[in-house]
């Protein structure tokens, strides 16, 4: 059995003793880790390795970054989403760890929705339209994890006429979205858990941890070889209700 997760941590070194003490507690094999902000260089390389972890990251200062951590090697790595070369912030790190090609994702947030950023957003899943087609050509098991900055629907959001205008839940946002998943990758938390809200994010105000006000968006795709294998998934609320938390959870599945 393989326990992948992916978690946007929200700052690695603000939150290092609380990855250090899950990766203790969870006992995952592979960790897509997102929001590092931090440089490559700067990345806490020594304390997960402590802790029986190789990794890998691709990171900028005080924004972005996405890691690979795992118990096996990490290899063959790609460090950027193919088809951007004017894009230069770190969001993309796809890599091979055993016998799963795997890749950590920080998808655009895409707001205000009438500025650039949206744009942003939207080119950002047609290049990973493009790339995953080529993925799943390989025919590899393969699994995409990472904070996409979605709500595929609008169960797995809060209050769907206070996001009215956010880009996260916009038809276009949507549509992309779906359209990646037509091709053949399987939503984890939805094959398995086809109904309910169940949400990876609660913003920091208004206490919204608390009153269960939150959103979907932390994603595990599946390519088909991978999901055959899936046998559980979920959601850990425990990170979240810890003090000086991330924003987000880790969101988890089991591959045989």
């Amino acid at each position: 059995m393989v326990k992948i997760a992916t978690w946007n941590v929200n700052s690695v070194k603000a939150r290092l003793v609380h990855l250090v003490d899950w990766l203790k507690s969870a006992d995952p094999d592979i960790v897509l880790l997102q929001e590092i902000k931090c440089t490559t260089e700067d990345f806490p390389r020594l304390e997960i390795e402590a802790a029986g972890y190789c990794c890998a990251a691709v990171g900028q200062k005080s924004y972005n970054g996405v890691a690979i951590v795992a118990k096996e090697k990490i290899t063959d790595l790609v460090n950027a989403l193919p088809g951007g070369d004017e894009d230069d912030h770190a969001r993309y790190l796809e890599a091979t760890v055993g016998d799963l090609r795997v890749a950590s994702i920080y998808l655009p947030n895409g707001n205000p929705i009438d500025t650039p950023k949206f744009r942003y957003k939207l080119d950002f899943l047609e290049r990973l339209y493009r790339h995953t087609q080529e993925l799943l050509a390989t025919e590899r098991p393969t699994v995409l994890g990472g904070d996409f900055n979605v709500c595929p629907t609008d169960e797995d959001v809060w209050d769907v006429k206070a996001m009215a205008r956010d880009a996260l839940v916009q038809p276009e946002t949507r549509a992309a979205f779906r359209k990646v998943l037509y091709l053949g990758w399987t939503d984890a938390i939805r094959a398995l858990h086809p109904h309910g809200r169940r949400y990876t994010y609660w913003d920091y105000f208004q206490n919204r941890f608390a009153r269960d006000h939150g959103l979907r968006i932390d994603h595990l795709l599946l390519s088909p070889r991978a999901a055959d294998r899936l046998t559980e998934c979920g959601i850990d609320r425990g990170p979240r209700a810890r003090e000086k938390a991330s924003d987000h959870t880790p969101v988890w599945c089991t591959l045989q």
